[in-house]
């Protein structure tokens, strides 16, 4: 773990890097950005990532901006890529790190907010940004 430059609290790899794609995801315009922390609830991941998006080529256009975001600083790749033939709700797997790039509608149907309600939200402008 390596302190978070806001305080003194340590910040976890994962949630350091969930931090980079969030902001990542906030630069292209990204909306209604959470970061959950599912580690003590799922033991596959540490977090969670979801973006809206209000459409398919935005959608797609975050998910790059993401994926390069997370070369440039760990130089790592996503494990696998779904959901990009139609774009409405994209995953992308970074092993303790999850992101899920929604369509708005998409999003809302699925309700993954309420599905992990008990999972903490982490307060991802405060997390470190790609520099």
């Amino acid at each position: 773990m390596t302190p978070s430059p806001a305080s003194d609290v340590p910040v976890s790899d994962a949630h350091r890097r969930a931090g980079i794609a969030a902001h990542a995801a906030d630069e292209k315009k990204g909306e209604e950005i959470v970061v959950l922390d599912v580690g003590d609830i799922l033991s596959i991941a540490e977090a969670f990532v979801l973006v809206s998006a209000s459409n398919t080529r935005l959608v797609r256009t975050i998910v790059d901006e993401i994926e390069l975001a997370l070369k440039l600083s760990d130089d790592e790749s996503p494990r696998s890529v779904e959901g990009l033939d139609d774009s409405t709700w994209v995953l992308m797997d970074y092993g303790d790190v999850i992101v899920h790039v929604f369509l708005g509608e998409t999003r809302a149907y699925y309700d993954l907010d309420r599905l992990w309600a008990d999972a903490p939200a982490i307060e991802w402008s405060s997390l470190p940004a790609l520099t």
